[in-house]
């Protein structure tokens, strides 16, 4: 059930940031649920083992998608 849990909450997280952050992003439900869930791993690193709750979730997917363009944008630069 846990797994369930993670891929619906990491959908969820994943949609909001990039309802937040908007630009051109990874598409698709999977890279929106991988979003969501490295998201939630990188709003959780300060927390140790507890519960990063939603809003560290969306705030470490915002993170996330960040650094995803900005590494996107840096490839494509050095074309």
């Amino acid at each position: 059930m846990s797994f369930v849990y993670w891929l619906v909450f990491g959908a969820v997280a994943g949609g909001i940031a990039k309802a937040i952050y908007p630009g051109k992003s990874p598409t698709g439900w999977l890279p929106t649920i991988a979003l969501g869930v490295i998201g939630s791993v990188l709003g959780g690193l300060p927390f140790g083992d507890q519960s990063s709750g939603v809003a560290f979730s969306i705030a470490g997917s915002v993170a996330a998608l960040f650094l995803y363009r900005w590494y996107e944008d840096s490839r494509h630069a050095q074309d």
